[in-house]
């Protein structure tokens, strides 16, 4: 999963569980407010209870009973009860039931709120005062409660949360959105990142600099100082291949010197086998030091397929091969390879050397853009190469067969592996067409 959208999902997550708990906190905020003044409002029903209580026959009843018709209404939802020593008194609403009011003690005067169970079974807010009645009522203690359904409450606080849930809808719309643009600007500089370090590849730049944020500046400053000692490293084994070359070309010349004279004082046979053993050590030599050299090429190399092969092509008409052949060369100006000039200039020459080998009349050189790497071909119309042993020609440290030839086709081939490409043999009809894919 990408860290952009490991981000949302848990900023989506944060967003909903912060709503959600903010709609319970409302929720019970407004619970706890529409409580309030339905108790409230109870206790101004309670006062009105209170004021009405009149002394009758069978003890207290109620002269003046509270306005609200659901007094009057059975199971109306709003009730009173009037409970002293000798009886109790209660609203129509309550019908035949009276409300059992916990056994609590309360002063004179006291107001305790109660939950209790309906007349229905269902839930009441009651409002309960104990109170010492006058004389003219009779004297004694009396406990008075006025109840309500908590229904409607209950109702208000579903009503709220309705009204509400559209705005939480849009709030987390918006956050979300805000989050998103939070992601974006904030993972910018890693999109940044894989861009700086794409053109680094292609050789567009040398290195990352310094002008990020202080939390990818550590991952900037690390691959420049790879890139760093990168550079030391191919620099080092530049030094190296061109000491091997060096000290092994000084050699192989003096073997060859040694093979001269042998044949000089009659010993041809013996020297054509040293001049042969010697020839074949030197191409190895060249084919890796050749490998050396396209491995350590630098990353901003630079090479111009048609300027290099109108120097290759003139090269090769000078010798016997080539003379002898027609150059047809089609390749546009303007394109650029990540190679350097000289392992463009060797790898190209040794595919060309091998088509004026084999051409019976013509060789064509051709290329062309394809989806960001250059095709450049080699083509002649000789008798071309088995597709059963192509492979072995362009496979890492293969061969055409074991007499060394076709060397050229494995040395470019290590070129263009070195640098990223892949070295592709087709037929050209007739003849074989030999086609460097470089970037």
């Amino acid at each position: 999963m990408s860290l952009r959208l490991r981000l949302a999902l848990a900023g989506a997550v944060a967003i909903l569980i912060a709503l959600a708990l903010m709609a319970f906190g409302l929720s019970q905020l407004f619970g706890a407010h529409v409580e309030r003044r339905a108790v409230a409002e109870m206790g101004v029903q309670l006062d009105q209870v209170l004021a009405g209580m009149e002394a009758g026959q069978d003890g207290l009843t109620l002269a003046r009973p509270p306005a609200d018709p659901r007094f009057d209404t059975p199971y109306g939802g709003l009730y009173w009860q009037i409970e002293w020593v000798g009886g109790v008194e209660r609203s129509r609403s309550l019908w035949d039931v009276a409300l059992s009011l916990p056994d609590d003690v309360l002063d004179d005067g006291a107001v305790h709120v109660h939950r209790l169970i309906g007349p229905q079974g269902e839930r009441l807010l009651v409002l309960e005062q104990s109170v010492i009645l006058p004389a003219r009522l009779g004297g004694g203690d009396a406990r008075v409660a006025v109840a309500m359904a908590a229904a409607e409450l209950d109702a208000a606080r579903r009503a709220f949360m309705a009204d509400l849930a559209p705005y939480l809808g849009f709030l987390a719309l918006a956050l979300a959105g805000a989050g998103w643009a939070q992601l974006s600007i904030g993972l910018r500089p890693l999109k940044g990142l894989g861009a700086r370090v794409a053109a680094l590849r292609d050789g567009e730049i040398g290195r990352m600099g310094i002008d990020w944020p202080v939390e990818v500046r550590p991952v900037a400053a690390e691959i420049d100082a790879l890139l760093s000692e990168r550079e030391a490293e191919l620099a080092r084994a530049r030094t190296r291949a061109a000491d091997l070359a060096h000290g092994l070309k000084t050699p192989l010349q003096a073997l060859m010197g040694e093979a001269a004279r042998l044949r000089a004082a009659g010993g041809a046979v013996q020297a054509e086998g040293i001049e042969e053993t010697a020839v074949a050590m030197r191409r190895a030599v060249d084919r890796e030091i050749s490998r050396a050299r396209s491995a350590a090429r630098l990353s901003d190399a630079r090479a111009d397929p048609a300027e290099v092969a109108t120097r290759v092509v003139a090269v090769l008409r000078r010798t016997p091969d080539g003379a002898r052949v027609t150059w047809s060369q089609n390749i546009p100006d303007g394109l650029s390879v990540a190679l350097e000039e000289s392992d463009l200039a060797e790898a190209l020459g040794a595919i060309a050397e091998n088509a004026a080998r084999h051409a019976h009349s013509c060789v064509t050189l051709s290329a062309r853009p394809c989806e960001g790497r250059v095709r450049l071909s080699i083509a002649d119309d000789g008798p071309g190469i088995p597709a059963k042993r192509r492979a072995a020609l362009v496979a890492r440290h293969g061969r055409a067969d074991e007499s060394g030839s076709g060397l050229g086709l494995a040395i470019a081939a290590e070129i263009v592996e070195a640098a990223g490409g892949q070295l592709e043999l087709s037929d050209a009809k007739p003849g074989l067409s030999v086609t460097m894919v470089l970037p």
